[in-house]
């Protein structure tokens, strides 16, 4: 299955822009014959954007619908990040968006920051996971991913892939992140990760930049840079790796050893 991770300009500030600069990037990604695209964390809004991020939340069913019919118009899935209005409080959520079917909404659990906890209640449910294209695809958002046990989690649950919209702030520590530790869980785990970033500027936040595709042996199917935004592709095929399962039998190591973590 052909996938794409969408790298968004943080710069853009008008919800406007914003949404038509996304639907555009949709379109690329169908037009480049991706089944999926995957946008960054809270990517409806911008990730360092507060008030827009309070202010849209209490619309995110009627924000949810509009990017599903995305979804069925252009004919592709879509994960994208946005905030979500819970009973608790405010969640910092991804949806995923296939032609023909329900929404399915993840709230990211693992909180970064002071920002970010003053601002969401964490989720407490588990990352649900999704098919597509014969593809069963985990959700995680940004900072989960850096937790082994919620990748394992996936992957003791048959996951194959993890989608993850991020908002990785720019750092030293963070270029390790994205060259580093996105594709280790992917290897460690044996599945892939398609993690998409912001790039440039908002006016809270740099970001990292270099969303990536990983592979389950730990290579970067395709990288972007870290300062333009781009769209980049990869064709996931789980069957391309059994070598690489075979040679690093983490999970059923684990399962033998009894492992739980």
């Amino acid at each position: 299955m052909k996938v794409a991770a969408i790298q968004l300009d943080a710069a853009i500030g008008d919800l406007a822009q914003r949404r038509a600069t996304i639907l555009g990037e949709i379109e690329a990604a169908a037009g480049a014959g991706a089944e999926l695209v995957v946008l960054p964390e809270l990517a409806v809004t911008g990730y360092g954007a507060e008030a827009a991020i309070r202010d849209t939340a209490a619309e995110a069913q009627p924000a949810l619908e509009k990017w599903q019919k995305t979804a069925n118009d252009v004919g592709i899935a879509v994960c994208l990040g946005l905030a979500v209005r819970t009973p608790t409080g405010l969640g910092n959520a991804a949806a995923f968006l296939a032609p023909g079917l329900a929404p399915v909404v993840y709230e990211k659990r693992m909180l970064y920051g002071d920002y970010e906890k003053q601002l969401f209640v964490p989720g407490s449910v588990p990352s649900p996971i999704v098919e597509i294209g014969g593809l069963r695809c985990g959700l995680l958002i940004c900072f989960d991913v850096e937790f082994p046990e919620l990748c394992r989690d996936l992957a003791r649950r048959g996951g194959q892939a993890i989608l993850v919209p991020t908002a990785l702030p720019k750092s030293q520590g963070a270029r390790f992140i994205a060259e580093q530790l996105v594709p280790v869980r992917a290897f460690e785990n044996q599945l892939f990760i398609v993690y998409a970033d912001h790039c440039g500027a908002d006016a809270r936040f740099a970001y990292q930049g270099q969303s990536v595709i990983a592979a389950p042996d730990g290579s970067a199917l395709a990288r972007a840079g870290e300062s333009d935004p781009t769209l980049i592709c990869a064709t996931l095929d789980p069957a391309n790796y059994a070598a690489s399962r075979n040679q690093n039998p983490y999970l059923a190591e684990a399962a033998a050893a009894g492992l739980t973590f």
